[in-house]
Parts: structure tokens; C-alpha cells; sequence
């Protein structure tokens, strides 16, 4: 059964100029699959809660990447006030759909819009520490190379990882197209805001991906 831990901020870098990964320390915590989340609670002194929920970075440890949002009172605090040494309230993990298992063998497509890279990341990086041959391909999607999260890392892909820039902001403006996606075989993560993720899973159906294959976890408007 989950439940409220206590996480004390050990660690925090700027991931783009609106994002923040914040490395928690979280005793007892029970581990967790590539793709789950957690919920993240925020009291102030006078009483008031608010919550919201983030997907883990990464398969080892908890570490969240967050964008800051002008009206977001969770995340607005984390990017921009919480320093290292404080703690927070933490729930999880959660989640036990959108995940992917090393012992799952079959190739993987990742799509992701913006920040719902942060998931898939975490199954970027559990396929990596798993080893094998498994082929994975990532197509993110996002305004221009400014905003990449993980820059570093994805300059630099494993043999295993091929990576399809979708840069929105930059001319020509374009959007994820069916040239930019593989065809059918892989099992298909899809991540990002709504109208991202159902214009991506139409483009998936229409190269004639199994939709039983296709896992997706949407936020915002």
C-alpha cells in the first residue's frame, strides 16, 4: 500500500531554462518500474495542501524533472524556491500500465511532446542499465533544441537508441508527421499534452500500429 513519505531536496540542476530535476532522498522508499509516477504534496504553514503529480526520471532513485508553470502553485515553488536540504511530502509510486520491464524484449517506440519526456527517459535509462539488444527509437517533439531535456545525454545516444528531432518553433514550423514514425512492431509509449498525444496516436493508427500496443499518459489541456 502506498503512502506519504517525507523526501529531503539532495541534489537539483536546471534541466532547460523553464525546468528544474530535483534528486530526492526518500527513506524506505519501495522502488519503482520506468514509467511510474508519484504525487507530490505541498503544505503551508497555515494548513492549505496542494498536490500534484510527476513521473520519475529515472529507474534508480527518485528524481523528477519539472517545468515551471507561470500559474502552477506546485511547481512553480519546486523549480523556483525549494533548495537543497528541504523536504516535501511524496506518494508512490504509482501507476502500473505506462511502464516498460526489461524482461519485455520486443522493440520500443518512444514519442514524447515536451516535457512528457521525463517518463520515458526513465525507460531510456532502465534499458540501458538492463543491457541486451533491445532497439529502442525516440521521436520527441518540442518547441527548439533550447528546451531538450537531458541534452547531454541524448547528444550522445547508446548504439541501441535512434533519436528523431520534431523541432515546432523552428522554420520550417512543422509538426510529428507519419514520415517521422517507424511502422508497426514496436510497442509504442506516447507521451505529452493531450492534444499532443491524440494527434500522435491518430498518426501511430494510421501507419498501422496495433492501438492494443500503444500505452499513452496525457496531461494538461
Amino acid at each position: 500500500m502506498i503512502r506519504w513519505r517525507r523526501a529531503r531536496l539532495t541534489a537539483a540542476r536546471e534541466e532547460s531554462p523553464t525546468a528544474r530535476t530535483l534528486v530526492f532522498e526518500v527513506p524506505d522508499w519501495p522502488g519503482h518500474l520506468a514509467g511510474q509516477h508519484v504525487d507530490v504534496r505541498l503544505t503551508a504553514p497555515d494548513g492549505y495542501t496542494a498536490q500534484r503529480s510527476y513521473s520519475l526520471a529515472t529507474p534508480e532513485g527518485v528524481e523528477l524533472t519539472v517545468e515551471g508553470l507561470p500559474d502552477g502553485e506546485v511547481s512553480s515553488y519546486l523549480v523556483d524556491e525549494l533548495t537543497v536540504g528541504d523536504e516535501i511530502e511524496l506518494r508512490g509510486p504509482v501507476g502500473g500500465w505506462f511502464v516498460w520491464r526489461p524482461a519485455v524484449t520486443t522493440p520500443v517506440l518512444l514519442v514524447a511532446g515536451g516535457s512528457g519526456i521525463v517518463p520515458l527517459m526513465a525507460m531510456i535509462r532502465a534499458r540501458r542499465l538492463a543491457g541486451g539488444d533491445t532497439p529502442f527509437h525516440l521521436v520527441y517533439s518540442l518547441r527548439e533544441p533550447a528546451r531538450r531535456y537531458y541534452a547531454a545525454e541524448l547528444d550522445a545516444p547508446d548504439p541501441w537508441l535512434t533519436i528523431t528531432w520534431v523541432h515546432t518553433r523552428l522554420a520550417p514550423h512543422r509538426r510529428i508527421t507519419k514520415d517521422d514514425l517507424p511502422g508497426p512492431g514496436p510497442d509504442v509509449f506516447v507521451c505529452g499534452p493531450t492534444g499532443f498525444v491524440e494527434a500522435a496516436a491518430d498518426l501511430l493508427l494510421d501507419v498501422g500500429h496495433d492501438s492494443a500496443r500503444i500505452r499513452t499518459e496525457r496531461f494538461g489541456g
